[in-house]
């Protein structure tokens, strides 16, 4: 389910973030562009949490 809800929100946010920056840019804004960008953001922040570590918490 996280992956799902990130998926979901790296979507929303980047296809923000091309919107602006093509704006800013004065370039077309290509859907389908940004798309592939935020499904390859979802994969390698989905890579990056399961790299990381996760700190041992002990119980007493």
């Amino acid at each position: 389910m996280k992956l799902i809800a990130t998926l979901f929100w790296t979507f929303i946010l980047v296809q923000v973030l091309g919107y602006v920056a093509s704006s800013m840019t004065n370039t077309e804004y290509s859907i389908q562009t940004i798309s592939i960008i935020g499904v390859i953001a979802t994969v390698l922040i989905a890579i990056l949490a399961a790299a990381i570590p996760k700190p041992e918490v002990e119980t007493h």
